[in-house]
């Protein structure tokens, strides 16, 4: 699967460096706004534990691990969902990403100019959140025009559609977001579905401190924690600077010894990484064999034949059975044919729900 996290923020609050730090890359990062003006893509690897332990068993001849794609999108100003800046490409660039990794300035920093002349994460957070909502007010309302001909003509689909596009309509322009609604995935589908509404996105809060603050954070950091408190949004608290200097150490006993003396059990990426993935309701299923042991990603919930699609269609087109390990008792029985021999491997139907984690092989017959 292709999943994408968008990288958004105001100009020169770390957006670039940190995205050099996620890929390994070297987006350009300057001390001006609109440094980054194509959108730069970054393909990174999910740290994964269990990967290497499935990997110290089986001992393959590859190893594959899962990714997650990363979109360096330039920075965003006032006015941007009416064409400030270079707002309407930018717009444009999120609304193809599967999610938002929202970065705000949380430092002071005489030497990096702040485009709003001053450092406040509410303000630069609710900037970014009114010209998304302003956006996205826009295409309601387009497709309310389009729809009341239909209810008013009698049509019940048209009709239903309307009442939960007028409440889309009332919530943003309340200044709330499209996700903050209880719609069940159906409703939203029919009613909004092919609108690409930008505040629909689940959003990962990135608050970049200072090399000082980032085990503690500061009280930037605290003040963006209070305003997203009742968002059901993460916030993660990294120093962007600090993380592409340990991105770029390539021995791991070296960059443990860094992490070490800043006092971190692990980097921020690491987190910021992680906690994307879950943010996109993502979990990880593995094969494993002798010539590759191998990460899949997959929707959670999805059952055994969709999870089969990922590595190819005739698998789920011709799908018998999935045979299940589940990973401690691969690690008990350090094999395949040694959990086998002790009953541990399940064998699974069409409606098996893939479990995180789950070691899989598919029998199919096309």
């Amino acid at each position: 699967m292709s999943l994408q996290c968008g990288i958004v923020g105001l100009p020169n609050v770390g957006k670039s460096t940190l995205f050099n730090a996620i890929s390994s890359g070297k987006a350009e990062a300057a001390n001006y706004p609109f440094c980054t003006i194509e959108p730069n893509v970054g393909v990174v690897t999910v740290p994964d534990e269990r990967l290497e332990i499935l990997t110290g068993l089986v001992k393959p001849q590859k190893v594959l691990p899962t990714i997650i794609e990363f979109v360096d999108i330039a920075g965003l100003v006032k006015g941007a969902s009416q064409g400030a800046g270079l707002g309407n490409k930018f717009l444009a660039n999120i609304r193809e990403v599967d999610a938002i990794v929202h970065v705000i300035r949380c430092f002071q920093d005489d030497n990096v100019v702040h485009v709003e002349g001053r450092v406040d994460p509410v303000f630069d957070k609710e900037i970014i959140d009114i010209e998304l909502q302003l956006k996205d007010l826009e295409s309601v309302n387009k497709k309310i025009q389009k729809v009341e001909k239909g209810a008013r003509a009698g049509d019940a689909k048209a009709k239903a559609d309307l009442e939960i596009l007028k409440q889309y309509k009332e919530a943003l322009e309340a200044g709330r977001s499209a996700r903050t609604l209880p719609f069940t995935p159906e409703e939203r589908e029919g009613a909004i579905g092919d609108l690409q509404l930008l505040t629909i996105k689940p959003v990962l809060y990135v608050a970049n401190v200072d090399e000082a603050s980032m085990i503690s954070g500061n009280e930037f950091s605290e003040k963006l924690r209070e305003a997203v408190k009742d968002e059901n949004a993460e916030v993660i608290t990294l120093c962007a600077a600090i993380e592409e200097q340990i991105a770029e150490i390539e021995d791991p006993e070296e960059q443990a010894m860094f992490l070490n003396e800043y006092g971190l059990q692990e980097s921020g990426l690491s987190r910021l990484i992680k906690a994307s993935y879950s943010l996109l309701n993502l979990i990880t299923y593995f094969t494993a064999g002798v010539k590759e042991v191998r990460a899949w990603t997959i929707q959670r919930g999805w059952k055994a034949p969709q999870a089969a699609g990922v590595i190819h269609t005739d698998f789920e087109k011709g799908f018998i059975r999935a045979e299940v390990i589940k990973l401690p008792d691969y690690v008990q029985y350090k094999t395949e044919a040694g959990v086998k021999e002790v009953g541990k491997m399940a064998v699974e139907g069409k409606e098996y729900v893939v479990k995180d984690g789950d070691i899989m092989h598919f029998r199919f017959n096309v």
